[in-house]
């Protein structure tokens, strides 16, 4: 789960009907409709004070490491920067995901708190209606003008399959928008061989529109590889390239004028933020890279085998484990876990992409995901625990049934994830993965 450092503006932090986050000057609430202009002002509380980074606890701890990484941290909690050396398949870039609608998009019966009328007129034919009264224009911001309801969002919810990989996104049951944002797509190298590709961003909700930063940085880095890949790139050096290219495509977020000047006034001083984590399988090789702390797990197929993470976080708590100063348990266990200390956007300290690269010798199944879903399932058996058993053969349902795992926890972070089948021929065997 994410958490914003910015005081609370508005009289209500949460809506009085389904206790959902609300944002400054909503006059409806947009998960349920409830009327807030009926509730009479709640008295003066003590205010939401920002968390001050780094507190003294903190500089204590960093004196006492031997690293030397920036002190630098953004806020992503839920509710090594070097390449690990461990022992295919369709022909056309992939289509942008698309959309399905949630469980918001189930029309509900008009809300009796609000003072919706029927519309006197029909509206004109194509013309968006509500979902809530299903009589209501919808206007441009995405409110209904008859009964004031909020609309469901295109990413509340979003599927992709494309031939042998597929990603699922969902909102998730506490946060009012989905920040998350992925791409899946396939190429084929100068050899003919093909090349599968996933992308997974997650937006800092810290930062202002990080929902942009993650559709930025997604799509810049898928686009990176399906250029590089066919002229013979060798894919880790492809995957590093992708990162740098969605680093700079979120940078160039903080300098575009338009509607963001007018919301956010300090836009530069908290630019557009999100975290990165990707997988490309081709030429036998799987190869990962990352910044922040979206992760990619290996299931092998034989789950007598062990499964595996094949990424570090960028983050508060993975440096206390690395600088030997907590156990895992105890860093994780801590206030200050979710911290990350690596993103992509112009007020980072410094773009570090991480790649490695990996020769499976049997076939398994790559899943990539936001905290979202890890949250639920931390270690890499409990990753694989939660994986179903088919979803090898059927990688959509796969994704889906893991968004639900994360969904059946309590769902506090919006959930994204990408499974990627790799498959191996009959004759591998041996370790789990051999040296590249």
């Amino acid at each position: 789960m994410k958490m914003s450092q910015k005081p609370q503006e508005t009289a209500l932090s949460k809506c009085p009907g389904c206790e959902e986050p609300l944002e400054p000057g909503d006059l409806f609430c947009g998960a349920c409709g409830y009327d807030l202009s009926a509730v009479p002002e709640p008295p003066q509380d003590h205010p939401t004070v920002a968390m001050a980074v780094p507190t003294e606890n903190d500089a204590a701890v960093a004196a006492r490491a031997p690293a030397a990484r920036p002190a630098a941290v953004r806020f992503d909690e839920p509710g090594g920067s070097g390449d690990f050396e461990l022992a295919a398949p369709g022909a056309a870039p992939g289509a942008a995901p698309t959309s399905t609608p949630s469980a918001e998009a189930s029309a509900p019966a008009p809300d009796p708190r609000t003072s919706a009328a029927e519309p006197t007129s029909t509206p004109p034919a194509g013309t968006k209606l509500c979902v809530a009264c299903r009589a209501g224009r919808v206007d441009n911001d995405g409110y209904c003008e008859n009964c004031g309801h909020a609309q469901p969002r295109e990413r509340d919810h979003m599927e992709q399959e494309l031939g042998s990989v597929a990603a699922v996104s969902d909102r998730g049951l506490r946060h009012h928008r989905n920040e998350d944002s992925f791409a899946v797509s396939t190429t084929a190298l100068p050899d003919g061989s093909p090349a599968v590709v996933a992308i997974v961003c997650d937006g800092v909700s810290s930062a202002s529109r990080p929902d942009e930063a993650s559709a930025a940085a997604a799509s810049a880095a898928n686009e990176a590889l399906l250029e590089s890949l066919p002229r013979g790139t060798h894919p880790q050096q492809a995957m590093h390239e992708a990162i740098v290219a969605a680093s700079e495509s979120v940078n160039s977020l903080a300098e575009e004028p338009g509607q963001a000047m007018e919301h956010d006034p300090h836009r530069h001083q908290n630019a557009p933020a999100c975290t990165l984590v990707g997988a490309v399988m081709a030429g036998g090789l799987l190869v990962v890279g990352w910044v922040g702390d979206s992760r990619v797990y290996w299931v092998p197929d034989d789950r007598t085998n062990p499964p595996a993470r094949l990424t570090e976080d960028d983050s508060w708590a993975a440096q206390m484990v690395a600088a030997g100063l907590m156990n895992e348990a105890e860093a994780y266990a801590d206030e200050r876990a979710h911290a990350i200390t690596g993103w992509l956007g112009a007020d980072a300290y410094e773009l570090e992409p991480h790649t490695a690269s990996f020769k499976p010798d049997r076939s398994g199944l790559v899943v990539v995901c936001t905290d979202g879903l890890w949250n639920y399932a931390e270690s890499a058996a409990e990753m694989a625990a939660a994986v179903p058993a088919d979803a090898q053969l059927r990688p959509l349902h796969g994704a889906q049934v893991l968004v639900g795992h994360a969904l059946d926890g309590g769902g506090h972070d919006n959930v994204t994830v990408a499974l990627l089948p790799f498959a191996v021929p009959p004759q591998g065997a041996g370790s789990a993965c051999g040296n590249t």
